[in-house]
């Protein structure tokens, strides 16, 4: 039962398997997208009625772009009408909504969309939902030494400063704790460029679920089997 585990502080999920359940299904790939979305919606809820204080999910990549131009436009079509849907539920559900990455390259209607979730929703004081959209766990560390590198030269910070506590700040996900339960669903078992620095001492959590089909009996299992782990930080039990 749910009401007896322990509640990871922090969920992130890599959404896989969108086309795949489409596919099998006979379907357009878009309408795995779409269906991916709203399972989005019901974890979301789910999650936050659980107690988890942050839900991270991994929405566009940025090796997303590579993928044919229909399918990227179809998901950018999506993506609006997402953000429009995203902010009523987070109002509903007193949800505070996060993004990370590089939201630069993304159209200005979508940059002032992104904004507008984070500005409506930051005095929020329930569940924390993070999505990654143009983002990717390399990219963020370069942007962030980039940052960093900037900073020095300015002369704000001194470079033999630097500790892993000052970097994680020039992160996305400052002020962000790190994932304790990482969840893939379709089997695959890849960590596909996401949260590189995050995921440290993550413990992962594999479903053959595809993503459209995940529900709240999902996410608990993941919940029940990080139960069922031994966290050792540098072989210290936590």
């Amino acid at each position: 039962m749910a009401e007896n585990l322990v509640i990871p502080r922090h969920v992130a999920i890599i959404l896989d398997g969108n086309g795949r359940w489409a596919k099998k299904r006979g379907l357009p790939r878009t309408m795995g997208h779409k269906q991916g979305c709203v399972a989005v919606e019901k974890t979301v809820e789910d999650a936050a009625r659980l107690g988890i204080e942050y839900l991270t999910v991994y929405g566009f990549s940025t090796e997303n772009w590579k993928r044919p131009e229909d399918e990227v436009g179809a998901l950018m079509q999506l993506f609006r009408y997402y953000m429009v849907r995203l902010l009523k539920i987070a109002k509903a559900n007193n949800v505070r909504v996060r993004m990370i990455g590089d939201r630069r390259r993304f159209a200005s209607d979508i940059i002032e969309g992104i904004n507008r979730l984070e500005e409506e929703t930051k005095e929020n004081t329930g569940l924390t939902f993070v999505i990654a959209v143009n983002y990717g766990g390399r990219d963020e560390i370069r942007r962030a030494a980039i940052q960093f590198a900037k900073d020095v030269k300015a002369g704000l910070v001194e470079a033999e400063a630097l500790t892993e506590d000052m970097f994680a700040s020039y992160l996305d996900t400052a002020e962000i704790p790190d994932p304790d339960l990482l969840i893939r669903t379709s089997g695959e078992l890849r960590l596909s460029n996401y949260m590189l620095w995050q995921m440290a001492y993550c413990e992962f959590y594999i479903t053959d679920c595809y993503w459209p089909d995940f529900n709240k009996e999902e996410l608990v299992k993941a919940i029940e089997a990080y139960n069922k782990r031994e966290r050792r930080f540098g072989g210290v039990k936590k």
